[in-house]
């Protein structure tokens, strides 16, 4: 398992990052607005220091993790991470374009339009779960927008952290990109810095933090967090076919995803076939080979898990284990479990599973399902598995969530040119694509006006025949 890293940057020098990213003689405050060409090539050599390091990253990661699947590693954190890439790269020159506005009547003759203008410095802190992918999305999309950026990478897991942190300040001057890493405190000081934006993606508690502590320096925050992302299964839905997609998505790197299912609502009479169903997916994908399957990150999460089996099992709960992984508790290997007959008042019902336990709570109809999901807080995504459009169309507009798969689990994250954000206890604010873009500029408006002054008319003393003029054409 992964120790968390030593303190590998000292909070006093913190400012004096930040400090340079904006200076005067090289960093923002010199050029304030970065060509199309600049940011293209920013991102240029981002990919293709990803591209150059990606066994280095493979290797690193599974060894934070114990064991951390090179094909997840792969498909969850450097393709995601080129392909966004890649997007941004070929849309930078449109999204930096002006938008023209409409300017009315009254006002004429005049022009409206939005330039979008980088922020600054943009504060990205990066969570364990997906360090390379959770560092690489946002410093894209703050890059492409023409921003400095400023990574705090996580403790625990010390050897990626350490690699990408060779890799970007070897490959970017400290003007444009700087890295800190070290223990909970400098990420405590690094919140507080005074960046013009600070994106932070980690759990709903620590995130009530980094907001508190931003609001001191009045910056904005963009929050990624997580929640009870719900699963609800119709009976219209084949239930093996819906019990694969599910599988997947939930297995995958071992339940430590932030839009993993976090609970199944499914018709009674379909618990069985499920658990059933589930488990014949579970060791179709995983009995030939277990290193296909990831370790947990470390002792604290492991046996917060752990606990959590026995608090469900205290309580009634029955707990299924998938016995095709061999549990390793030195390594932090644990199986999926799914656990039914569940109650609201255990854990596992209460807060973010974010591991290989998988709670099933059983419905008569939907709109039972539909109200469970809105009696909690708002998830950082939802999934529904039903073949009937009205029925989809019902919990597309009956639930708020961040964001929603329909017959599926998790792949929204990877579509490009959707947004990706939280609501409510699930976050604010989003990224990815030109939402992303957006999220890192200022949308600022201009109002031009030429030689000849229209307004002249209204200024006082006021006209009594030209304000009733204007009253009856534009007051109405």
């Amino acid at each position: 398992m992964a120790i968390p890293a030593a303190q590998m940057r000292s909070t006093t020098e913190l400012n004096p990052l930040l400090d340079r990213l904006r200076d005067l003689q090289c960093g923002f405050r010199k050029q304030p607005m970065p060509t199309v060409l600049e940011r293209t090539e920013w991102l240029a050599k981002l990919k293709q220091v990803l591209l150059d390091a990606q066994d280095q990253l493979v290797t690193a990661l599974n060894e934070d993790f114990g064991n951390r699947a090179t094909p997840e590693t792969m498909l969850g954190e450097i393709m995601p991470s080129i392909q966004g890439i890649n997007y941004a790269m070929k849309r930078i020159k449109r999204w930096m374009k002006p938008s023209k506005r409409h300017v009315g009547l009254q006002l004429q003759p005049a022009k409206a339009k939005v330039i979008y203008q980088p922020l600054g410095v943009v504060g990205i802190i990066v969570p364990w779960n997906y360090p390379i992918y959770l560092a690489m999305g946002p410093l894209t999309t703050a890059l492409a927008a023409g921003n400095r950026a400023y990574l705090k990478l996580s403790e625990y897991t010390p050897k990626t952290s350490a690699l990408l942190a060779e890799l970007l300040t070897n490959n970017f001057p400290d003007d444009l990109v700087a890295v800190a890493t070290g223990d909970a405190q400098v990420g405590i000081n690094f919140s507080k810095l005074p960046f013009d934006h600070l994106l932070f993606t980690g759990s709903t508690q620590v995130g009530h933090a980094v907001m508190a502590a931003a609001a001191e320096n009045l910056t904005p925050v963009t929050l990624e967090l997580g929640g009870k992302s719900p699963v609800i299964i119709d009976k219209d839905f084949p239930i093996a076919e819906a019990a694969e997609r599910i599988c997947f998505g939930k297995a995958f790197n071992a339940g430590q995803t932030c839009v993993a299912p976090d609970y199944i609502l499914l018709p009674k009479s379909q618990e069985n076939n499920f658990i059933n169903a589930f488990k014949a997916c579970f060791n179709k994908m995983y009995s030939s080979n277990q290193q296909h399957y990831s370790c947990i990150i470390n002792e604290r999460q492991y046996q917060r898990l752990q606990d959590w089996l026995v608090d469900a099992t205290q309580q009634g709960a029955t707990i299924h284990k998938m016995e095709s992984v061999a549990e390793d508790a030195e390594q932090g290997c644990m199986t999926m479990h799914l656990v039914a007959n569940t109650k609201p008042g255990m854990k596992i019902r209460q807060q973010e599973v974010f591991g290989p336990i998988l709670p099933i709570v059983g419905y008569e109809n939907l709109d039972e399902a539909i109200g469970l999901v809105n009696s909690g807080p708002r998830p950082l995504a939802l999934y529904y598995f039903g073949l009937d459009e009205n029925q989809q169309e019902k919990v597309l507009t009956h639930t708020h969530s961040g964001g929603v798969c329909i017959n599926d689990t998790m792949m929204h994250v990877a579509v490009d040119d959707l947004p990706f954000g939280g609501v409510g206890h699930s976050g604010m604010g989003q990224y990815h694509g030109h939402e992303g873009f957006l999220t890192f500029s200022k949308a600022k408006p201009v109002f031009s006006k030429g030689k000849f002054n229209g307004a002249k008319l209204v200024y006082p003393p006021y006209k009594q025949p030209i304000l009733k003029l204007l009253y009856r054409f534009f007051v109405r």
